[in-house]
């Protein structure tokens, strides 16, 4: 007898905390307790540890069982502690290694059979253990390629407790289950084939997509039914850069804890397109008692693609102003807060009107005044006040590209974005950003690439005379930096800034 430790992690958003778990046995009526702030789905534990043992043929000492999570303090969530707690308790009786147990943490839940069934979330889990000192985890047959992803730490895939508790030099005769629990995997996609060169008639905006592209610019589109705004959303990752490793380790981690199965580095960024009817806690993350990441969070690195924008309930557009300025999201609960990243490219695109028809050539709208100003005021001041890039998109006219015609496929402006982004990350090798859309406005306003006062005198009257505030200024001068790297030039020129200007506002300088 004596206490015997092991090692959990607890999940808050992505970030993850070492959780000692300890487990202790007396000489007191029978039982079997587990304190330090578990939740309900942890608190059931006690008798799913309790039949998983006994059914491997390892049943828990007849005696006073008490396994504490340290610290205390904080909140623990979840079924994933299960291997933990049932090798702590087993430990107390059986032979097994304690200096192995003590190096190693457990990660899984138990079925009543015995088998380890996979958990959201090991991706963040293993990688928290491996910053914090772990060499060796043990975790779910089923997420063991997940868990591999990560570098630095020992990863054992188990089917079973008679695997762990044989990992630990208990000896069991028991065989187990040999049949592992798989994770629902999603059918991998075929490659999509969207190409840009299928928009047809849309030349302005091509150009503001590949603008937006270069820059990680945010992205507004307005025109009727049927221009083509989804048609050139869905082509935006298709251009964008490929993810680097830190990047697409993030990103996987953020699908693992949304219960996703992960079993390689994706390098595409990410695209998510919620419904319009989608709640605030779909979009930025929450629920009652395990926090999930919501669209923005699963967006970023990536793309969130809001389509019929001006159909999003306003209170849900607008809890995206805050994640737009500071690229995370903090979700506050009682006794502990989880945080996201939130750095994605927003792209959003509306109808001019509620029937769509407003402005169309040869259309009639049927719409009031009133009615159109209510539908466009959903889209508010202080959201289109963070948009980049605001494009108006007219009805296509034909149905053919004309013989000879220019045309620009993915590939040509993927190579675009790829020179224009590391013409920008050179200009800004001396700082710690990397893309335009990231730069601080003071820095561009005053440090030693800003412009010249006959170059910026356009923007300066605009924001003389009230058309900007200081914030659109500022991504002003992002968006006109971007139309420069394109154009392969080292210094802003008055067209950079007009053109800029017209992308934004449609002033032409």
């Amino acid at each position: 007898m004596g206490v015997t430790r092991t090692w959990a992690v607890a999940l808050s958003g992505l970030d993850g905390t070492l959780v000692e778990v300890e487990a202790d046995q007396t000489n007191q009526i029978p039982d079997f307790h587990i304190i330090g702030l578990a939740d309900k789905a942890l608190g059931e534990a006690v008798q799913r540890v309790r039949n998983a043992s006994a059914n491997s043929g390892l049943p828990l000492p007849r005696r006073r069982l008490t396994v504490n999570l340290s610290p205390a303090s904080l909140p623990k969530q979840g079924s994933g502690f299960d291997v933990a707690i049932a090798v702590a308790a087993l430990a107390t009786d059986a032979v097994m290694d304690p200096a192995s147990i003590a190096a190693t943490a457990h990660i899984g839940e138990l079925g009543l059979d015995g088998r380890l069934r996979p958990v959201p979330g090991v991706l963040p889990a293993v990688r928290a253990a491996a910053r914090a000192g772990i060499g060796h985890v043990v975790v779910p047959w089923a997420n063991r390629s997940e868990a591999e992803l990560v570098s630095g730490i020992r990863v054992t895939g188990a089917v079973s407790l008679v695997d762990v508790a044989r990992l630990h030099g208990a000896e069991v005769e028991a065989g187990g289950s040999a049949e592992p629990v798989g994770l629902a995997e999603e059918p991998e996609e075929p490659a999509d084939g969207l190409d840009l060169a299928d928009v047809i008639g849309q030349p302005d905006a091509v150009d503001a997509l590949v603008i937006a592209a270069a820059g990680g610019h945010h992205l507004l589109m307005t025109g009727p039914p049927g221009a083509g705004k989804t048609m050139l959303a869905r082509r935006l990752p298709g251009i964008l850069p490929e993810l680097d490793d830190e990047a697409a380790l993030m990103a996987a981690s953020i699908r693992s804890l949304s219960g996703t199965a992960v079993t390689r580095l994706d390098r595409t960024p990410p695209f998510e397109a919620p419904h319009h009817s989608a709640s605030i806690a779909a979009l930025v993350g929450g629920g009652p008692r395990v926090v999930r990441p919501g669209a923005i969070a699963r967006a970023s690195e990536g793309v969130l693609f809001l389509d019929e924008a001006a159909e999003h309930r306003a209170g849900t557009l607008d809890a995206l102003r805050q994640p737009l300025e500071t690229g995370s999201i903090v979700i506050h609960r009682a006794g502990f807060v989880a945080s996201f990243p939130a750095r994605f490219q927003l792209v959003l695109a509306t109808n001019p009107c509620p029937c769509g028809n407003y402005g169309v050539r040869g259309a009639s709208c049927t719409c009031t005044p009133m009615m159109i100003r209510r539908y466009l005021g959903r889209l508010s001041g202080p959201l289109l006040d963070r948009i980049d890039i605001e494009v108006a998109m007219s009805r296509v006219a034909v149905a053919h590209r004309a013989a000879g015609g220019t045309v620009t496929t993915t590939a040509q402006a993927r190579e675009r974005v790829r020179a224009a982004r590391e013409r920008a990350a050179f200009r800004l090798r001396e700082t710690s950003f990397t893309a335009n859309s990231a730069v601080p406005g003071t820095w561009l306003r005053h440090g030693p690439v800003a412009p010249e006062p006959v170059v910026r005198r356009p923007l300066d009257a605009a924001l003389d005379r009230g058309a900007l505030t200081l914030r659109s200024y500022d991504r002003i001068l992002r968006v006109a930096w971007t139309v420069c790297d394109l154009a392969g030039r080292d210094r802003l020129q008055l067209g950079d800034i007009g053109r800029a200007l017209y992308l934004k506002k449609g002033i032409r300088s």
